[in-house]
């Protein structure tokens, strides 16, 4: 069946590292914008600061990591990101416990954590290059998918219970130990890591700095698949802090139901990221990638319309299965391309430099939308995005006008 060829024991461990990290973090969904809101009183603006310094600050942190993840074992580092993760999400409980937990906590929380994940990603990326064969990669990202979807499904309904039983920090707890246990997964790969050889220079230069965005940046596709990649990630991410507010304070929603009202549509994640490769097969990539890539776009004003109530639940719902649905299907299939048409030597570099672009526009995006929503409402803020967010198709590729994509040899495992 398509969907089902082995990938191998060394994949079998990082796919159960990944899921055991994304259980966690699903456990804690929104879980800083939750104890802003319910133990520190935020109000829009700072929430939505906390979505947007953090992870910017993150960003910054994350480039002259870049090089330095690039000429490292990726596994080592792959480990140490999961443990600095693991480091400041568990301050969050032990300050909460002695009475210390304050709002500049939280900002300087996030952004280890934006930091973390940055090159966490990074090196992931660039070993799964390594370990596995072109062909195979739509197949891999796509399970990874399906993993993260899986996750959210069980873990913010459990979360919320959590939640209104312990108080939001306990899920903060659970996502430190996640990943504690996600390093310990990944110890778990046997095989010995070359170390990458360095291709001239010192890989902390200047210039080494920009190669992954020189590369995005002179590539015909990737170019326009970042650009949109960036509005969208940033107009759907901008949307969190924003209905978070709005159904939390201003529609009394209790925190169970707000986890399921992103809980039950990522069913739909399941759905897409299955149906990727088939998709591809039958349709071409290149028409997957139009396609689901617009009709990602299409959904999201939809949340201005949320009332309260089972209706409002509802709503919220059925625009979320929306986008989850095509979001999940676009993305393997984008992340696949994305690794099919980078050199082995600049992944690490491209990833980071990806991921970067892709947070300072959440980080903007998110800010402008707080100050929207303290000057108008969350409803208006989140029409806005909305409407914004329909003319994000038109920075998509209308063609495929690329070479055939990179067939170098990768940094190699013995």
């Amino acid at each position: 069946m398509v969907g089902r060829r082995p990938l191998g024991r060394s994949f079998g461990w990082l796919r159960a590292a990944y899921a055991v990290s994304a259980y966690g973090s699903g456990l804690g969904f929104g879980a800083l914008p939750l104890v802003a809101v319910l133990v520190a009183h935020a109000g829009p603006a700072e929430v939505s600061a906390l979505s947007a310094v953090g992870p910017a600050v993150g960003a910054l942190i994350a480039v002259p990591l870049a090089p330095w993840v690039e000429f490292r074992r990726k596994r080592r580092v792959m480990i140490t990101m999961d443990l600095a993760r693991c480091a400041a999400m568990a301050s969050i409980p032990v300050a909460y416990a002695l009475g210390l937990l304050g709002f500049v906590q939280l900002l300087a929380v996030s952004a280890v954590v934006a930091a973390a994940k940055i090159a966490f990603n990074a090196a992931s990326g660039a070993y799964l290059k390594a370990l596995l064969r072109p062909d195979d990669m739509l197949v891999a990202n796509a399970r990874l998918e399906s993993t993260n979807w899986s996750s959210i499904v069980v873990g913010p309904p459990l979360g919320g219970a959590a939640i209104g039983l312990f108080g939001p920090v306990v899920t903060v707890a659970a996502d430190a130990v996640s990943y504690l246990l996600s390093a310990l997964g990944l110890t778990a790969i046997r095989g010995q890591e070359d170390v990458p050889r360095k291709t001239g220079g010192s890989p902390v230069r200047a210039g080494a700095l920009l190669d992954g965005w020189r590369h995005i940046l002179g590539h015909p596709a990737l170019r326009p698949l970042w650009l949109n990649q960036m509005a969208v990630a940033g107009l759907v991410m901008a949307t969190e802090p924003l209905l978070a507010v709005l159904l939390l304070r201003r529609l009394g929603l209790p925190p169970w139901q707000y986890g399921l009202a992103f809980a039950a549509p990522c069913l739909g994640g399941l759905i897409g990221s299955r149906l990727a490769r088939r998709a591809v097969a039958r349709f071409g990539r290149d028409r997957v990638l139009r396609t689901a890539g617009t009709l990602r776009a299409c959904w999201l004003v939809g949340l201005a319309l949320v009332r309260p109530g089972v209706l409002g639940l509802a709503t919220v719902m059925a625009v979320e299965s929306a986008i989850i649905v095509t979001m999940s299907l676009y993305s393997p299939v984008l992340a696949a391309y994305r690794l099919e048409h980078t050199p082995a030597h600049l992944v690490s570099r491209t990833l980071t430099a990806w991921a970067i672009g892709q947070q300072a526009a959440v980080a903007v995006l998110t800010a402008l939308g707080g100050l929207l929503a303290d000057a108008t409402g969350p409803r208006t803020a989140l029409a806005v995005a909305g409407v914004l967010a329909l003319a994000t198709p038109l920075l998509l590729p209308r063609r495929d006008r690329t070479p055939h994509p990179l067939s170098e040899p990768s940094v190699g495992h013995s």
